[in-house]
C-alpha cells in the first residue's frame, strides 16, 4: 500500500479493538459514525480540506500516538495522493528492488483493459471487507484512491500535484515493436511458408517480444543457468536450478481474510513503532528501494510458512499478512521477465522489505538526510551519449600479424588467409595426440571401442570406424538416427532418452520440413562430422586452469566440432561423477534430446539454423578463445583512479546496442551453462543464436574465481523473440558485424561468472566484494592494450537473478572495475526505469564529489561495517546507496571544503 495504508489500518485496528474490549457501546457507534461521516466529507472536499488538522484529529482520536513534525508534513503532502479514483488496481506493486533485473516489456494493456480489470478488483476488494464483518462504506471510501495509488495510477492529479507528491515511479516499458501477423521462416529453409509454423512455435503465439536485432529486453536478463554437471555443488553453481529458476513467483494462494483482534492489536503496534526514517521521507524510492509500504502490498508472492515467520518475529499477527496478500490476488498481475527466474530465497524477499517493515530503531543509527535529486521520468537514458562511446574497429589498435606461440595455438596456416576465403588447415594432414592436456578427438586412433569378431570374441576396434559406418547409413526417421547415435554409445542405450528429438521431427516439423531434414540437412551434417581429421588436423589444447592461452581456429572447423556434438562422437564426456572430464562442461548434445519441454523444440530450430547455414555455405572467418587468469589484482583500497563515463538506459540489448564493445556473458562457472540441456536463459540464448560460442564448452574448464573466457570473432545465425518458456526462433540471421585483420567478427564476448549468494548479506562481506571486483575486472581488463584501445563494456544487472545479487551493489561493483580497467560503461537495466536512475544519481553524486575507486571501495567496507557486521535480520536497516549518500555529505559538512578523498577505517 502506498501512503495511506497505514493511516486506514490504524483507523481499521482501532475500530476493532475498541469493539473487542468492551468499551461503551454508545461511544463505538459515535466514533464509527464520525469516521464514516468524516470519511464522506474527505472524499467530497479532499483538496481544500486542511490535512495536517485532520491528520492530528484522527490521532487524537483514534490512536493517541505521538505527533511529530515529520508526521504531520508527510500528512500535509498527502491530498494530492488521495484524489478518488474510479480506477482500481489491476495488479499488485512490484517492487523495482524485488527483482532488479526485471524486464517489464511483457504487459501490453489497453485502457479499457485495466478499467475492467479495476472494476473487477473493486467488487473483490468489497466482498473481502463485508465478509471480514467491515464496513462497507470504509472499504468504499478509503482503499479505491490508496490502492490505485499504490499502483500509480491516479490520473485525476494534475502534473504539479504529481512532482509535490514525488509519487513512486511504477515503470513497465513495452516493447515498441507492434505484434504483426508475420510467418515465421523455417529453420530448414531460406522460404518463409506457412510450413514453418508448428504447434510449438507457430504464430499463435503472441509476438510480446522483440527479435534479437530489435529491443528484447528479455534477453539481457540474469542469466543463472543450471550447472551442466554433477560437480561441487557445494560450489557457486546451480546444480540442475533450471527447474528452480523457472519456478513462477506467483503462487495461487487464496486465504480468507480474518480481521481478529490480533490483526488489529498488530496493526498498532506496528503503527506505534513506525520507523523514524520512514516517517522522516516516506515519499522518497531510496528510502525504501526494495518495498512501498508496511502492509505487504508489494505484488510479491510469500508463503504462508514466511508470513507466519516474517510476522511473528515482530509480534504481529498473520492475519493481518494473509489479508494483505488476499488483496494482492484480487487483480491481475504483471507478466514480468523475473516470473522465469528462480524465486529469490525467501531470506532474501525478507531483507529488502525488512527497511519498511516497522520496528524498533537501532540505538545510534543516523536519520539519513540527503535525498539524491529527482529526475526526469520520461527520459529513456542518462549520462554520456552512447555515440560517444568507443566500439571496436573504430577505437582499435592495429593487430599484429597473426602467428602462433607458446601461448597462442593457431589451427589454420596463416600464410593463407585471405578475407573471403575458407582458411586452409595446418598442419596440412592429421596429428595425432591422445593425452590430458588436449581434447581427444573422435577420430583419434587411440579413441578404441570393444566390439565383437566373427568368433564372437570381444576385441578393441576403431571407434572411429563405428562411428563412420553408423552415420553413414541413410536416415529416414528419428528412429534411424537414435539407433545410429546409440551404436557407438552402447553404455548409454538405457539410459539416454530421444523424446525430445522424437517429437520434434514428428510432431514439430511439417511433412515438408521433415523430409527435407533428412534428406538435405542431416546427410550435410554427417559429411561434415566425418571430414573433422581432413578439417581440423590437430587436436586442441585444453584451456585449464590457471592458463593463460588463446587458441584461434576457423569457423569450419567449429562447425565440424559442433556436427560430432550433435551425433554424440565425444569420448569420454559423458560420464558425470569423477571422470577426466567432471571438470568440463558437456559437449555431446545427448541431454538436448532428451524430456518433453516446450523449450528443447525451439531450441534445435535455432540450432538446425545454424546447422543449414554452414553446409550450404561454408563460413570463411575466424574465431578465438582466451582463457585469462589473473594473479596480480589490483588493490582496492589504495586506487586512485577515477570513475570513467557511464552511459545507463532501461532500454535496449547487450547484442544489438552494444555492438563493437566488450558485451558481458552473465555466465555460468561451466560456461554455456544448460545450452546443451534444458537452460534458456541469457547465456544460453546467447550461445544458441551464436552457436560457436558453444564449442568453447569442449575446451574450457570450470572457472576458478580470479578467471574468465574471452570469445572474439562468433557470428550470430539466428533470431528470436520471448525468454525462457517464451522463447521462439524466429528467423534467420545475416550478420553484417565488420571483420578485423585476422578476419575475426569484431563481436567480443567475455564469460564472466557471478557467486552465488544464499543470503542476502553475504555479498556485503569484503571478502565477497572482493571477489566480484576481481572477477569483472578480470573480464574487462587487457594488460597489453592501452586504454584508449579498449572499446566500452556492454552489461547489466550481472549476477541479479537467482544468483541473489543486489543490483545496486552489482552496478557499483561493475562501474568500479570498469574503471580500474581503463573502460567505459553502457550499462542496461532491461526494463527497469528506477534503476536506471538510482544509478546515475549514484554515478553522478560520486563524480561530482571527486571519489576515486578506492574511496568507493572504502565506503562499501564501511558500510558492512556499521550495517551489515552486526545485523540480526535478513537484511540490513539502511540500504547500500541511502548510506553512502549520508556518509558523504556528513563528511563534506564535517571538514573543509579544499579537502579531497575520504580515508575510512575498515
Amino acid at each position: 500500500m502506498e501512503n495511506k495504508g497505514p493511516k486506514t489500518t490504524e483507523l481499521k485496528s482501532s475500530q476493532s479493538k475498541t469493539n473487542s474490549t468492551g468499551a461503551d457501546p454508545k461511544m463505538t457507534s459515535v466514533k464509527k459514525d464520525n469516521l464514516c461521516e468524516h470519511d464522506v466529507k474527505k472524499l467530497e472536499n479532499i483538496c481544500p480540506q486542511s490535512y495536517p488538522t485532520k491528520s492530528v484529529e484522527m490521532s487524537t482520536k483514534l490512536v493517541n500516538l505521538p505527533q511529530t513534525g515529520n508526521l504531520c508534513k508527510w500528512e500535509a503532502e498527502e491530498p494530492c495522493r488521495d484524489q478518488p479514483s474510479e480506477i482500481e488496481p489491476v495488479k499488485g506493486t512490484r517492487s523495482g528492488d524485488q527483482f532488479k533485473n526485471a524486464n517489464i516489456d511483457h504487459m501490453h494493456k489497453t485502457g479499457k483493459q485495466v478499467h475492467r480489470g479495476s472494476e473487477e478488483n473493486s467488487d473483490n476488494w468489497t466482498q473481502r471487507k463485508l465478509s471480514s464483518g467491515r464496513s462497507v462504506k470504509m472499504a468504499n471510501t478509503k482503499h479505491p484512491s490508496k490502492v490505485s495509488e499504490t499502483e500509480g495510477k491516479v490520473t485525476s492529479c494534475n502534473p504539479q500535484q504529481l512532482k509535490s507528491c514525488n509519487p513512486v515511479h511504477v515503470v513497465c516499458v513495452t516493447s515498441e515493436q507492434d505484434e504483426v501477423d508475420v510467418v515465421p521462416e523455417s529453420p530448414l529453409s531460406d522460404v518463409c511458408s506457412d510450413a514453418c509454423v508448428s504447434d510449438i512455435g507457430g504464430s499463435g503465439i503472441p509476438n510480446k517480444y522483440q527479435s534479437s536485432s530489435g529491443d528484447s529486453h528479455a534477453f539481457e536478463k540474469e542469466s543463472e543457468p543450471e550447472s551442466p554437471m554433477d560437480v561441487d555443488s557445494s560450489k557457486n553453481s546451480c546444480q540442475g536450478s533450471e527447474a528452480d529458476e523457472e519456478t513462477s513467483p506467483f503462487l495461487d494462494e487464496q486465504e480468507d481474510v480474518d480481521t481478529s483482534k490480533a490483526a488489529s492489536k498488530s496493526s498498532r503496534f506496528q503503527r506505534g513503532n513506525a520507523d523514524p526514517e520512514l516517517r522522516r521521507s516516506p515519499f522518497s524510492s531510496k528510502r525504501c528501494e526494495g518495498t512501498r509500504y508496511n502492509l505487504h502490498f508489494e505484488g510479491t508472492d510469500d508463503s504462508v510458512k514466511e508470513d507466519e515467520l516474517h510476522t511473528k518475529s515482530y509480534g504481529i499477527s498473520p492475519t493481518l499478512s494473509s489479508e494483505c496478500k488476499g488483496a494482492k490476488h484480487c487483480g491481475k498481475k504483471d507478466s514480468k521477465i523475473t516470473a522465469h527466474f528462480m524465486r529469490i530465497p525467501r531470506t532474501e524477499e525478507k531483507s529488502r522489505k525488512e527497511p519498511c517493515e516497522f520496528k524498533h530503531q537501532r540505538p545510534g543509527r543516523k536519520i539519513p538526510k540527503y535525498i539524491p535529486p529527482s529526475l526526469p521520468t520520461n527520459k529513456k537514458w542518462f549520462g554520456t551519449p552512447i555515440e560517444e562511446m568507443r566500439r571496436m574497429p573504430m577505437c582499435g589498435a592495429h593487430l599484429p600479424h597473426l602467428r602462433p606461440s607458446t601461448n597462442h595455438t593457431v589451427t589454420i596456416r596463416v600464410d593463407l588467409l585471405r578475407e573471403g576465403e575458407v582458411p586452409k588447415p595446418f598442419p596440412t594432414h592429421y596429428k595425432d595426440l591422445w593425452d590430458n592436456k588436449h581434447v581427444k578427438m573422435p577420430c583419434s586412433e587411440q579413441n578404441l571401442y570393444p566390439v565383437e569378431d566373427e568368433n564372437g570374441d570381444r576385441t578393441a576396434g576403431s571407434r572411429w570406424e563405428l562411428i563412420q559406418t553408423a552415420l553413414l547409413n541413410k536416415f529416414i526417421s528419428s528412429h534411424d538416427l537414435k539407433e545410429a547415435i546409440l551404436r557407438y554409445n552402447v553404455a548409454y542405450a538405457k539410459k539416454w532418452d530421444f523424446t525430445s528429438l522424437t517429437d520434434f521431427c514428428d510432431k514439430v516439423l511439417e511433412d515438408a520440413e521433415s523430409q527435407h531434414l533428412f534428406q538435405s540437412i542431416l546427410p550435410d551434417m554427417v559429411k561434415l562430422a566425418l571430414c573433422l581429421p581432413s578439417i581440423c588436423t590437430r587436436p586442441i589444447p585444453l584451456l585449464k586452469q590457471k592458463m593463460n592461452h588463446s587458441i584461434t581456429m576457423s569457423q569450419e572447423q567449429i562447425a565440424s566440432f559442433l556436427a560430432n556434438a550433435f551425433f554424440c562422437t565425444f569420448p569420454r564426456r559423458n560420464a558425470k561423477m569423477k571422470s577426466e572430464y567432471s571438470s568440463y562442461p558437456d559437449i555431446n548434445f545427448n541431454r538436448l534430446f532428451e524430456g518433453r519441454s516446450p523449450r528443447k523444440p525451439e531450441k534445435l530450430k535455432t540450432l538446425f539454423c545454424y546447422f543449414r547455414r554452414v553446409t550450404e555455405k561454408k563460413p570463411t572467418g575466424l574465431v578465438t578463445f582466451t582463457r585469462q587468469s589473473l594473479q596480480d589484482l589490483p588493490d582496492w583500497e589504495r586506487s586512485h583512479k577515477k570513475l570513467t563515463r557511464l552511459y545507463v538506459t532501461y532500454e535496449g540489448t547487450i547484442e544489438s546496442n552494444g555492438r563493437g564493445m566488450l558485451q558481458v556473458d552473465f555466465a555460468n562457472r561451466f560456461v554455456g551453462g544448460g545450452v546443451t540441456g534444458a537452460g534458456l536463459v541469457q547465456e544460453e540464448i546467447r550461445f544458441l543464436i551464436n552457436p560457436e560460442l558453444i564449442v568453447s564448452r569442449l575446451i574450457t574448464e570450470v572457472l576458478d574465481h580470479n578467471e574468465c573466457l574471452i570469445i572474439t570473432g562468433t557470428e550470430q545465425y539466428s533470431e528470436y523473440t520471448g525468454y525462457a518458456e517464451t522463447y521462439r526462433w524466429v528467423r534467420s540471421h545475416e550478420d553484417d558485424t565488420p571483420r578485423d585483420e585476422w578476419q575475426r567478427r569484431c563481436t567480443e564476448i567475455v564469460a564472466i561468472d557471478a557467486f552465488h549468494f544464499r543470503r542476502f548479506l553475504d555479498q556485503f562481506v569484503p571478502e565477497k566484494i572482493r571477489r566480484e571486483l576481481n572477477k569483472a575486472y578480470c573480464g574487462f581488463t587487457r594488460p597489453a592494450v592501452p586504454p584508449q584501445h579498449l572499446s566500452a563494456v556492454a552489461t547489466g544487472n550481472w549476477g541479479c537473478g537467482a544468483f541473489g545479487g543486489d543490483s545496486r551493489l552489482k552496478a557499483l561493483i561493475q562501474i568500479l572495475a570498469a574503471a580500474e580497467a581503463g573502460r567505459d560503461v553502457v550499462y542496461f537495466t532491461f526494463g527497469d526505469a528506477e534503476l536506471m536512475r538510482d544509478i546515475y544519481n549514484m554515478y553522478s553524486f560520486l563524480t561530482e564529489k571527486g571519489q576515486t575507486v578506492g574511496d568507493v571501495y572504502r565506503l562499501l567496507l564501511r558500510y558492512y561495517n556499521e550495517e551489515c557486521r552486526s545485523c540480526s535480520t535478513p537484511g540490513p536497516d539502511v540500504k547500500l546507496y541511502p548510506f553512502i549518500y549520508n556518509t558523504l555529505e556528513s563528511y563534506a559538512d564535517s571538514t573543509d571544503e579544499d579537502e579531497k578523498g575520504l580515508c575510512f577505517d575498515d
